[in-house]
């Protein structure tokens, strides 16, 4: 699963790095070292733009980095808060669940991270690990949106808009850790992935590549993390376990 991870990327940069417009507004988050759901969080969608009357061209699409709020609402919820038990989706069973059979053929979208939480059990303790690439370069989350308005709102009130993570089975010494892990998404397969007229995107749906996770670290860190109101970098930092953990997948 995912269920916390480190943003701490400003949304200039990420635009640059996903070739990308910055459509956040005046007011974005900062740097979150412990990104829990239920928070504002950055993601990266491609639309086609439209114009003052609404209408979309179908001839361009735009790229942008925007804020949803993290835990997806699907449109015909009656209520919002269902949307805290949906910030994971899985990646098997998507196309066939209604809350998320839409939104994985028309609303896909990415969610920036340096880096994820995930811990491990080892009988009553659960030691926590931060996996992160280790070149530094940002880690593409696939993930889903969907928008949402209460039966009564008032036409100009805009939309809230969730998004939910995709999960699927954990790759190698990952899976020593978690039986999952996020669907992280190569460099390549992010055009396929945001392509707003592709519906089918079954064969980006499989776990990750045994290259894209051998490029990670699997850094144990301070339990610090486990509780949410703790946040700054020193949460990143390294704490070694008793036995030690081996630093790098290889």
């Amino acid at each position: 699963m995912c269920g916390r991870y480190a943003a701490k990327k400003d949304p200039a940069t990420l635009a640059d790095e996903f070739d990308a417009v910055d459509a956040t507004g005046p007011e974005h988050p900062g740097p979150d070292y412990n990104v829990a759901p239920t928070k504002q969080v950055f993601t990266v969608v491609e639309r086609h733009p439209r114009d003052e009357e609404g209408t979309a061209d179908p001839e361009r699409t735009e790229r942008s980095i925007r804020l949803m709020k993290w835990g997806l609402v699907p449109y015909w919820a009656k209520d919002p808060s269902v949307g805290n038990r949906m910030i994971n989706t899985r990646s098997e069973s998507a196309a066939e669940k209604p809350a998320f059979k839409t939104a994985l053929a028309r609303r896909r979208c990415l969610l920036p991270a340096d880096g994820w939480y995930e811990w491990r059990r080892d009988g009553k303790t659960k030691q926590p690990f931060y996996m992160t690439s280790t070149d530094g370069s940002t880690l593409a989350l696939a993930g889903i949106w969907s928008t949402w308005r209460p039966k009564d709102a008032d036409a100009a009130e805009p939309p809230l808009v969730t998004c939910s993570i995709l999960t699927t089975d954990a790759v190698g010494p990952l899976s020593e850790i978690h039986d999952r892990m996020p669907l992280v998404l190569p460099p390549e397969a992010w055009s396929r992935w945001l392509d707003p007229e592709r519906e089918n995107v079954a064969e980006l749906l499989a776990p990750p590549p045994a290259e894209l996770v051998g490029a990670l670290e699997l850094r144990p860190i301070s339990d610090e993390v486990n509780n949410v109101r703790h946040n700054g970098p020193t949460l990143l930092e390294r704490v070694e376990p008793d036995p030690p953990v081996q630093a790098t997948l290889l």
